[in-house]
């Protein structure tokens, strides 16, 4: 299913007079005005020269070879130097406009499909499944960059072979654009934090459902689970039914909270407060901290008396500038709520130990807490 309201078409030069076709892309970027035929004769310096200049290239050569070129332009990008940042939060800005310029570069080799998502190229592979789960049904011919594709594919592969949650005890299968809990440490805290009832819990954003799924196991006898993303319910229900806890958890389309009460409530929201460049980054960028807030702000309504919140927030912003402690904790208070405890944990992700990374600083020092929320 596309993230588009009004499909787009991109426009390209044939011998015979210009052609049409279906613009996709699920990061909701506009299709390139300016568009050339490329094939196996395009050298790695044309393609990046065009390619900065936003001029796009539409592959009819071997599929393998674009692959071959798009790592060739990767290359060529990752030469230019780094802009000096003199503070963290001028690192992340810096690394965001790198990723933005990256990605809109390496987005301008493309990719035709036609009315099947059959690759009509030499060496393609078969991506009509990891297309489907994206996109819907097939229905026209239409061109995606290459680099979506390769990562529809790469979803796919994730989708089928699912993640491995030791304290579960099972693999989660994240879909496309759902945010995949590689990162354990959340997880891990809602494992070992005790509960303050086994009667029935909210499970506040719940992405692929990992959090519900664990409190399930945990014994909570009923999870209310909320997402507004279409794809995140689908995502969670599949993965609770897979799992067997359709029984326990309930997964429901709500902004935030479900109605009625609960003695425990978890929200793990966004963790940095900053825009989104594209929908599928929703799941890290919480603009102006507004889910954060929005749980905040609730949870007092929602909670049975006596009962905890259990926010699952990084400090990594605070480490990046972009919000102060202060700010948190004079939101719980505004909230008319006190903190009844807090369990930390260092990441183990590959990034925190990665002194390349120009945030590295910020990452060395990241904790991931779990915040026991009380109403005063």
């Amino acid at each position: 299913m596309s993230l588009s309201a009004t499909p787009a078409t991109i426009t390209w030069p044939e011998a015979e007079g210009p052609r049409s076709a279906r613009w996709r892309s699920e990061a909701a970027v506009p299709p390139p005005k300016r568009v050339v035929v490329a094939d196996d004769r395009t050298t790695a310096d044309t393609a990046y020269r065009l390619a900065c200049e936003g001029t796009a290239l539409l592959w009819q050569g071997d599929f393998q070879n674009a692959r071959q070129l798009l790592q060739a332009v990767t290359r060529r990008l990752e030469r230019k130097p780094r802009k000096q940042a003199e503070t963290l939060i001028d690192a992340f800005n810096f690394h965001r406009q790198a990723q933005s310029q990256r990605a809109r570069t390496l987005g301008m080799l493309l990719i035709p499909l036609d009315a099947t998502y059959t690759i009509p190229l030499r060496r393609a592979p078969d991506v009509q499944q990891a297309c489907i789960e994206t996109y819907g049904a097939a229905d026209e011919p239409s061109v995606v960059s290459l680099r979506e594709l390769l990562g529809l594919i790469g979803a796919h592969e994730w989708r089928k072979k699912g993640v491995e949650i030791p304290v579960l005890g099972e693999r989660i299968h994240p879909h496309y654009g759902v945010f995949s809990p590689v990162r354990g440490e959340y997880v891990d805290l809602v494992a070992r934090t005790l509960l303050p009832s086994l009667n029935k819990a909210f499970d506040i954003g719940t992405g692929t459902g990992v959090l519900a799924a664990l409190l399930a196991k945990r014994g909570v006898k009923k999870i209310v689970a909320t997402d507004q993303d279409p794809r995140a319910l689908a995502c969670a229900r599949e993965n609770i039914e897979r799992l067997g806890y359709a029984q326990q958890v309930e997964v429901i389309e709500a902004d935030l909270f479900p109605e009625g009460r609960a003695p425990l409530v978890v929200c793990n929201p966004p963790w940095v407060p900053a825009r989104p460049a594209s929908p599928i980054e929703y799941a890290i960028y919480d603009m102006e901290s507004h889910m954060l807030l929005g749980f905040l702000n609730g949870l007092a309504e929602h909670l049975s008396p006596g009962g905890e919140g259990w926010l699952i927030l990084s400090d990594f912003a605070e480490h990046l500038g972009l919000r102060t402690r202060e700010f948190l904790l004079s939101a719980i208070e505004k909230a008319g709520l006190t903190v009844a405890g807090r369990e930390d944990v260092r990441p183990r992700h590959p990034k925190s130990t990665d002194e390349t990374d120009p945030l590295h600083a910020a990452r060395m020092a990241e904790v991931t807490s779990l915040w026991r929320l009380k109403v005063r």
